[in-house]
C-alpha cells in the first residue's frame, strides 16, 4: 500500500490530501487486499493516476468507490484502467450519479474485464438515457464472470428492463441480480419474466419497488427457485458422477497395481526358475565333469588290467620255461643216470629234495597265478558293476533332466493359463463394469432428459397459464379502468352542467337583482322567469335523479363485473392448485427416480464389493499357485540334494576302489 501511495504522489501534480491520508490509513491497517476511498471526492486527475496504476496493483481484491461525485470523464479513465485488472473481484460505484459515459465505459469493462464477479451500481442513473443503457447491457450479455449485479434506484424504465432482458438471455453466469426501486413496470417486469425461460443461471432476482403485479413477483420467485433446484440437482449429479468417476479410476489403479504385482511375482518366479536351471545346468556339468574323471579313472584301471595281464603273461613264460628247464634237467638226469649211475644214488637224496622245492616252487606260482586269475575276475566284476551303476547314473540324470524340463515346461504352461485366465477375468470384469456404467449413465442421462423435458412442459403450462391469468386481470383491469373512467366522465359531465347552469342561474340572480331597481315594472315577468327557472331546475332535479339511477346502475354491473372477475380468479385458483397438484405428483416421481438412482448407485456399491472379492478370490488362487511353486522347488531342491548325495556316494565309492586298486598293485609289486 505505501507503494501504491508513492506512485500516486509520483504521478499526480497535486495529489489530494485525503486521498493520501486514507492510503496511509489503508497501509497501516492490517487487511491490505481492499482500496477504499469511499466518499471522498476525486478530482479529475486523481481518476486518471488511478487509472494507470489499477492495471498493475496486484495486491488489491476489491475496490470501493462509493459516494466519490465522480465525473464522466474521471469514471472513464478509472474503468478503463481497470479493463486490464486481473486481480480485482469486487467493484463498488455506488452514489456517483453515473450516465451516458459511464454506462458506456461499464459495458466496455464488462466486455474486456474477466476477474471482477460483483458489481455494486446503486444511487446512480444509468437508465436515464437508453443508449447508453443499451450498451452497458450489451457487455453484461458478453461478459461470463460477474456473478453479482446491484442496479438499485438507477430509474430503469420498461425499455431498460427489455434491454436487461436480451442480456440475461445471452450471459451464462450472472447468479444475484437486484433491480429495486426502478421504474419497471408491468411491461419490463413481462419482459424479465420470458427471458428466465432461456436464462438458468440466474438465482436471485430482487423486483420490489417497481410497480411489478403481484402475479409477476410471484412467477419470478418460481423461476428462481426453479433455477435453484436445478442448479442444486446438478451440483448433486456432479458430485455424484465425480465421487463414482473417483472410485472407477481407484479400481483401475487398483487393478493395474495388482496386475503390475502379479506380473512381477511371475517375472520373479521365472527368474528364480531361471536362475534353478542355470543351477541345475551348473550341477549336471559338474556331475559330467565328474563322470569324465571318472571315465579317466576307468581308463587309468583299464591300463593297470592291461599291465596285470601283461605281468601274467609273463609269469605264465616263466612257467613254460621251468616247463623247459624240467624237461631239460630230466633229459641231463637221464643221461647222467646213464653215465652216472652211481653218483645218482649218491645224489638221489639231493635231487628227491631239490624235486620237492621245485614242486614246492610251482605249486606256490600256480597258487599265485589262481589268485592272480581270481583278482582279475572280481576286477573285471567290479568294472562291470561301476559300468552298470554308471549307465544307472547316466539313466537317473537324463531322467532328472528331462523331468525337471518338463516340470519346468508344466510349470510355465500353467503359469501362462493362469496369466490368460486371470487376463481374461481382468477384460471381462472391466468389459462388465463398462458395460454397467454406460448402461447407468445412459439411463441417468435418458432420466435426466426426460424429467427435464417434463419440467420444461409444466413451466410452458405454469406460464401459459400465468399469462392467461395475468392477461384476464389485465383486461379486468382495462374493463373496470374504462368503467371507470366513464363514471369519471359522466361524473365530470353532470357537474360541469351542473357548474353552467348554477352560473347562468347566478347570472341571472345578478342581473335581476341589478334590474330590480331599474325593473320594477317587470316584476311580474321576472316571477315568470323565475318560475320557468324553478321548472327547468326541477327538470334538471329530475335529469340529475336520471343520472344518478345510471351511475347506481352502472356501479351494480361493476359489483357484477367485479363478482365473475372474483368466479374466474377463483377458478383459475382451483387450475393453479390442481397444477400444483401434478407438480407435487411430478415432485413425487422426481422422489422415487432419486430413490432408484439411490438403489442403482447401492448396486454398483454391491457390484464394486463383489468385484473386489472376485480379486482377493483371485489373490487367494495366486498365493495357492506360489505355495504349489515353493513345494515344486523344494521338491527339486530335495532331488537336487538326494543327486549331489548319490554323487557323493559314488565319489566315495569310486574313490575306495581306486585306493584298494593301488593298494592291490603295490602289493602285487611286492
Amino acid at each position: 500500500m505505501e507503494e501504491f501511495r508513492r506512485a500516486y504522489a509520483k504521478l499526480c501534480a497535486a495529489p489530494q490530501e485525503a486521498v493520501l491520508r486514507r492510503l496511509r490509513e489503508r497501509g497501516e491497517a492490517p487487511g491490505r487486499a481492499r482500496l477504499d476511498l469511499a466518499e471522498q471526492s476525486l478530482s479529475l486527475e486523481t481518476c486518471g493516476a488511478l487509472g494507470r496504476l489499477l492495471p498493475g496493483a496486484a495486491h488489491f481484491a476489491e475496490v470501493a468507490l462509493g459516494d466519490c461525485g465522480l465525473s464522466e470523464d474521471g469514471v472513464k479513465l478509472l474503468l478503463h484502467g481497470l479493463c486490464s485488472n486481473s486481480t480485482v473481484k469486487s467493484l463498488d460505484l455506488k452514489g456517483n450519479n453515473l450516465r451516458t459515459t459511464g454506462a458506456e465505459a461499464l459495458g466496455k469493462l464488462l466486455r474486456q474485464n474477466k476477474s471482477i464477479r460483483s458489481l455494486i451500481l446503486e444511487w446512480n442513473s444509468l437508465g436515464v438515457w437508453e443508449e447508453g443503457f443499451s450498451f452497458f447491457c450489451q457487455g453484461l450479455g458478453a461478459n461470463n464472470f460477474l456473478q453479482r449485479l446491484d442496479l438499485r434506484n438507477n430509474q430503469i424504465n420498461h425499455h431498460g428492463a427489455g434491454e436487461l432482458a436480451m442480456a440475461l438471455k445471452r450471459n451464462a453466469s450472472l447468479q444475484e441480480l437486484d433491480l429495486r426501486w426502478n421504474n419497471i413496470g408491468l411491461l419490463g417486469g413481462r419482459a424479465l419474466l420470458n427471458c428466465l425461460q432461456s436464462n438458468k443461471t440466474l438465482k436471485k432476482l430482487e423486483l420490489a419497488g417497481n410497480n411489478v403485479p403481484s402475479d409477476i413477483l410471484k412467477a419470478v420467485e418460481q423461476a428462481m427457485d426453479h433455477n435453484r433446484d436445478r442448479q442444486t440437482i446438478l451440483s448433486e449429479t456432479q458430485n455424484r458422477t465425480s465421487v463414482l468417476s473417483k472410485e472407477i479410476l481407484n479400481l483401475k489403479d487398483e487393478k493395474t497395481k495388482q496386475f503390475l504385482d502379479l506380473m512381477d511375482t511371475i517375472d520373479k518366479q521365472r527368474e528364480e526358475i531361471a536362475r534353478s536351471g542355470r543351477i541345475s545346468a551348473g550341477r549336471v556339468s559338474q556331475l559330467q565333469e565328474a563322470l569324465n574323471e571318472q571315465h579317466s579313472i576307468m581308463n587309468s584301471l583299464k591300463a593297470k588290467l592291461q599291465m596285470t595281464e601283461a605281468a601274467l603273461a609273463l609269469s605264465e613264460q616263466k612257467v613254460h620255461n621251468l616247463g623247459e628247464l624240467l624237461s631239460a634237467t630230466k633229459q641231463e638226469q637221464a643221461s647222467m643216470a646213464e653215465r652216472h649211475f652211481a653218483e645218482l644214488q649218491q645224489q638221489k637224496q639231493e635231487g628227491a629234495d631239490r624235486e620237492g622245492k621245485l614242486f614246492r616252487d610251482l605249486s606256490a606260482s600256480n597258487e599265485k597265478n589262481l589268485f592272480l586269475r581270481n583278482q582279475v575276475d572280481e576286477l573285471e566284476k567290479k568294472c562291470k558293476v561301476q559300468q552298470d551303476q554308471i549307465f544307472q547314473l547316466k539313466q537317473d540324470l537324463t531322467n532328472t533332466t528331462a523331468e525337471l524340463k518338463l516340470r519346468a515346461v508344466q510349470a510355465e504352461e500353467r503359469l501362462e493359463m493362469e496369466k490368460r485366465r486371470f487376463k481374461q477375468s481382468l477384460e471381462d470384469m472391466e468389459s462388465l463394469r463398462l458395460k454397467e456404467v454406460d448402461h447407468l449413465t445412459q439411463h441417468m442421462e435418458a432420466s435426466e432428459r426426460s424429467m427435464q423435458d417434463r419440467v420444461q412442459r409444466l413451466e410452458a403450462i405454469r406460464i401459459a397459464l400465468e399469462e392467461e391469468l395475468s392477461q384476464v386481470k389485465a383486461a379486468a383491469l382495462t374493463e373496470r379502468g374504462h368503467a371507470e373512467e366513464e363514471l369519471i366522465k359522466v361524473r365530470n359531465q353532470a357537474r360541469l352542467e351542473e357548474q353552467q347552469r348554477v352560473e347562468h342561474l347566478e347570472e341571472k340572480l345578478r342581473l335581476m337583482t341589478e334590474a330590480r331597481d331599474e325593473a320594477q315594472n317587470c316584476c311580474l315577468k321576472q316571477k315568470q322567469m323565475v318560475g320557468e327557472a324553478q321548472v327547468k331546475a326541477n327538470q334538471l332535479n329530475l335529469h340529475a335523479d336520471g343520472l344518478r339511477r345510471r351511475i347506481e346502475e352502472l356501479q351494480q354491473d361493476l359489483n357484477s363485473k367485479e363478482q365473475e372477475k372474483v368466479t374466474e380468479v377463483n377458478k383459475v385458483k382451483v387450475e393453479l392448485q390442481e397444477q400444483i397438484g401434478h407438480l407435487q405428483a411430478e415432485r413425487t416421481a422426481q422422489e422415487g427416480l432419486r430413490e432408484k438412482i439411490a438403489a442403482l448407485e447401492r448396486q454398483l456399491k454391491v457390484l464394486s464389493s463383489n468385484h473386489r472379492e472376485a480379486l482377493l478370490d483371485k489373490e487367494g488362487e495366486i498365493s495357492m499357485l506360489m505355495e504349489k511353486l515353493r513345494m515344486k522347488e523344494a521338491d527339486i531342491s530335495r532331488m537336487k540334494e538326494e543327486e549331489a548325495q548319490r554323487a557323493s556316494i559314488l565319489q566315495n565309492a569310486i574313490m575306495a576302489y581306486v585306493q584298494g586298486s593301488s593298494l592291490g598293485t603295490h602289493s602285487l609289486r611286492k
